[in-house]
């Protein structure tokens, strides 16, 4: 009886918690979109003012200097700050960039913030619409919705290290589906997540697009293990050990949904004991995931090593209520025709992958990044 009181009051207190929780994560919301909002109405005041030739580069350094003297309290707004804030506003308020969150959202994602005012009151939707007119006398447009879908800090850099709408766009949803920090982002655009992430995924086994219909988006083809400084020649055991020791860029590279369990994980059959490199747990997908490393080309008999491990692991280690184990082979190179053949065939949820050494760039896919949108509207859908 004492038991039962002990475990309503934790469920009691979690509750109490989860109300925290919510409210700080209301509050932490408004104050990015404030702040988001007060870049967007200064970037775009001033690009009005250098476009129209009134302004020139030595009057924002003045108006940066200017604040710090004669508002000390007043912090942020350096001369690159501020040109930050006119690339924001200029990027985003573009019909280009309009037209590319229409085509693959939804039309919501591309309206102001001013649609937030319907559920308030007349009066304060009549003083926010005639604040809001006044401000677009000197602004062509105003802030659009998609923007408060990741920080301010990820947009300068999202804004300043994409070449393309689309791009910057996978990149926002991509930060707020994985509510990735600054530094985590940077990590992402510098490895091209973009492309390896949304490129041709013949890399999949059947058995893995059935098992798994989201796997084309929640598994990179191409890892960039450049943090490792590995020599041309070099064994399994560095590969292995030295991600062991770079865990945490490792699997940011694998996804933030991955979590480490062991390396070299035994697994035993009959009276024989062999070895997975590492095995990790998905969160999202509630299934084991053993990782092979290979120093050499991807050779078809590789797979058959692998499957026989997931085999294994839902035997003997997979809990009921947990989902078939996933198999992913990492090598260096793979001959994409060998992949495709391989994989056609194959009923275990595995994947080939590669990993580079060195960052290269890669070709955009632009109907992949269709297909991310449309998973992120159903998330969204879901959650509503």
């Amino acid at each position: 009886m004492e038991q039962h009181i002990i475990v309503s009051q934790e469920q009691q207190f979690n509750e109490v918690v989860s109300i925290i929780q919510q409210h700080r994560t209301k509050a932490s919301q408004t104050v990015n979109e404030e702040m988001l909002l007060t870049a967007w109405h200064i970037g775009g005041y001033v690009s009005s003012k250098l476009k129209s030739k009134e302004w020139g580069s030595k009057v924002v350094s003045q108006l940066s200097e200017f604040i710090r003297s004669h508002y000390p309290e007043i912090k942020g707004y350096s001369r690159s700050s501020i040109y930050n804030m006119v690339m924001l506003y200029d990027e985003y308020s573009s019909l280009s960039f309009q037209t590319t969150v229409q085509k693959y959202l939804r039309q919501e994602f591309v309206q102001p913030m001013v649609g937030q005012l319907k559920g308030l009151p007349k009066k304060q939707i009549d003083e926010g619409l005639e604040m809001l007119s006044v401000i677009e006398q000197s602004l062509v447009t105003q802030l659009p919705k998609i923007l408060t879908y990741t920080t301010l800090t990820n947009l300068i850099e999202i804004t300043s290290r994409c070449s393309s709408d689309e791009e910057r766009l996978f990149y926002i949803l991509y930060a707020h589906k994985e509510h990735l920090a600054k530094r985590e982002l940077q990590r992402c655009i510098s490895n091209q997540t973009y492309t390896t992430l949304l490129g041709n995924k013949k890399s999949l086994s059947k058995g893995m697009l059935i098992a798994y219909p989201d796997a084309p988006l929640v598994f990179k083809d191409t890892l960039f293990v450049d943090f490792l400084g590995l020599p041309k020649r070099y064994s399994e055991t560095r590969l292995r050990k030295g991600l062991i020791e770079h865990m945490k860029q490792f699997i940011l590279e694998l996804g933030k949904d991955f979590i480490f369990m062991e390396q070299e994980y035994n697994l035993s059959v009959g009276a024989s004991t062999f070895k997975a490199d590492l095995l990790f747990y998905h969160r999202g997908l509630q299934a084991l995931v053993a990782v092979e490393l290979k120093r050499t080309k991807f050779h078809p008999r590789d797979l058959g090593q692998l499957e026989f491990y997931l085999e294994a692991l839902d035997r003997n280690i997979k809990r009921s209520n947990e989902n078939p184990s996933i198999g992913i082979l990492l090598c260096p190179e793979a001959d994409r025709m060998v992949v495709e053949y391989a994989m056609s065939r194959s009923l275990s949820p595995t994947m080939i992958a590669e990993y580079k050494r060195v960052l290269i760039p890669q070709e955009v896919m632009q109907q992949q990044l269709n297909e991310y949108c449309n998973l992120f509207l159903e998330d969204k859908n879901k959650a509503e």
